[in-house]
């Protein structure tokens, strides 16, 4: 895995509520990936953006919703959803604050 790939891998976070409480009960942070990434990549992503450490990688692929727009229908794209759990003692604060 070469380290341009790397960088690419995570799109963005997924900040919900769902995700909020898997972050505060288990360690668990979810993220938006690339549609052809892998487990192995998410977790060389992660551990190399936010200097920690990777206990488990799931990954997930989130159909797009239908939609109507006056008479068209229209679908959003399809993408995938990263759930990564963070080692004991390791977490991630991303409005950069200590």
């Amino acid at each position: 895995m070469n380290q341009e790939r790397i960088m690419k891998v995570l799109i963005s976070p997924v900040v919900s509520e769902k995700s909020t409480r898997l972050a505060d009960a288990n360690r668990q942070f979810v993220f938006k990936v690339v549609k052809d990434a892998s487990k192995p990549e998410v977790r060389k992503a992660v551990e190399l953006m936010f200097d920690v450490k990777v206990d488990a990688v799931q990954i997930t692929n989130v159909k797009g919703k239908t939609k109507r727009s006056g008479s068209t229908m229209g679908k959003r794209s399809d993408w995938k959803k990263a759930f990564v759990t963070l080692a004991e003692g390791h977490d991630i604060n991303y409005m950069g604050a200590e």
